[in-house]
């Protein structure tokens, strides 16, 4: 048997084809990209080169923000509302049951205790504007076995 050491050769493909990790995004942080809010660079520097995961009422939620901002009389709210449901985002069914205990626990809206349950369901973070949901997330995802 020889001894002399072998090559081993490793093929990657180029990095925006390798594993992105997972992120849970909810509506202010899509808003603040389609609608150009001020806190947009933010909400962009967060969702780089990651999975994005959200329950499917997002664009509901979203639709709500576009139409608010259209009886305002802003211009650019429909195409935001088009631009952000032609984002590449994996939307989930919810557990209603677990996320109505979430939303008691943490003293959350059901809306907010969604995005909560699928950052724990997905065990990934949780992005987020919402300085509420943010504590609760903080909370209840370290406390994850």
């Amino acid at each position: 048997m020889s001894t002399v050491p072998r090559t081993l050769y490793v093929a990657e493909p180029p990095a925006q084809y390798l594993a992105r990790p997972p992120l849970v995004v909810d509506c202010s942080t899509i808003a603040g990209i389609v609608f150009g809010e001020p806190w947009q660079d933010n909400a962009r520097t967060s969702i780089e080169g990651r999975t994005l995961h959200a329950p499917h009422l997002l664009h509901c939620e979203i639709a709500n923000v576009a139409l608010k901002k259209q009886r305002r009389g802003e211009a650019h709210a429909m195409a935001g509302l088009a631009d952000a449901t032609s984002m590449s985002i994996s939307l989930h069914p919810i557990d209603a049951l677990r996320v109505a205990e979430l939303a008691q626990r943490y003293q959350l809206s059901a809306y907010d205790a969604a995005y909560l349950w699928l950052a724990a369901d997905l065990k990934c973070p949780l992005a987020t504007f919402d300085e509420k949901l943010a504590a609760a997330a903080q909370t209840h995802l370290a406390s994850l076995p």
